[in-house]
């Protein structure tokens, strides 16, 4: 079973993510920011990696930059509700994908299986 860290400082957002893909079969764990999802984080157990971009204590960029420090290649989803100015920023990164919140159900369904190739 595939885990997915989730890192997004809204509640309702990370409640709604997990409502989408708990259901599916994946194991989900969850940070209100960088800083706490960074601690959470483990290589050898989380598979994905699900992060906004905009949060207080540290944004996704110093998220994505660091998790793909500490794990090159990593699995990276970025969402931001900033606008889409945000995103080549987080592809530059290290992050896999990016999408504009809010990410429809089947969107993210669909991303998801395809970067754990399910």
């Amino acid at each position: 079973m595939a885990k997915i860290l989730i890192i997004d400082d809204e509640g309702i957002v990370r409640d709604m993510l997990r409502d989408i893909l708990e259901p599916e079969g994946y194991v989900i764990l969850e940070a209100e920011n960088g800083k706490k999802g960074l601690e959470i984080y483990d290589p050898n157990t989380i598979d994905l990696v699900i992060t906004d971009i905009m949060m207080p204590e540290k944004d996704g960029f110093e998220t994505i930059s660091e998790l793909n420090k500490i794990k090159p290649g990593i699995k990276i989803i970025a969402l931001t509700g900033y606008g889409l100015h945000n995103l080549p920023i987080a592809f530059d990164l290290g992050a896999a994908l990016v999408y504009e919140k809010p990410i429809k159900p089947k969107d993210l369904k669909l991303a998801v299986a395809n970067l754990l190739n399910k």
